[in-house]
């Protein structure tokens, strides 16, 4: 094999594998682009759920708090908790102010 078949056989390689080179980058690039989009719509459905989960609770809480379960003990529990995390922000803002 002379020497120009194998300057030849090599500047074939390299040009097939700069064209895989292109492709696979771009490819690449595409990919990169849909996986931002799924993050965007992964982080738009975890808000919707978050507020979903927050309606549920109010909801539920309402139907408690009218008795239409009828577990008054459920009711009065649910009310002492919610007593107790306004005490801790009450507690909490106290200790900020104070701290200042």
């Amino acid at each position: 094999m002379s020497q120009k078949d194998i300057v030849k056989r090599l500047h074939d390689q390299v040009e097939r594998l700069i064209a895989d080179h292109e492709r696979i980058a771009k490819e690449c690039r595409e990919l990169v682009k849909q996986r931002d989009k799924l993050l965007g719509e992964k982080h738009r459905l975890e808000e919707r759920l978050r507020e979903q989960d927050t309606r549920i609770k109010s909801l539920e809480l309402v139907g408690v708090m009218r008795g239409d379960d009828g577990n008054v003990e459920r009711a009065r529990a649910r009310v002492n908790n919610l007593l107790r995390e306004v005490d801790r922000c009450i507690a909490a803002i106290k200790n900020e102010q104070e701290n200042q």
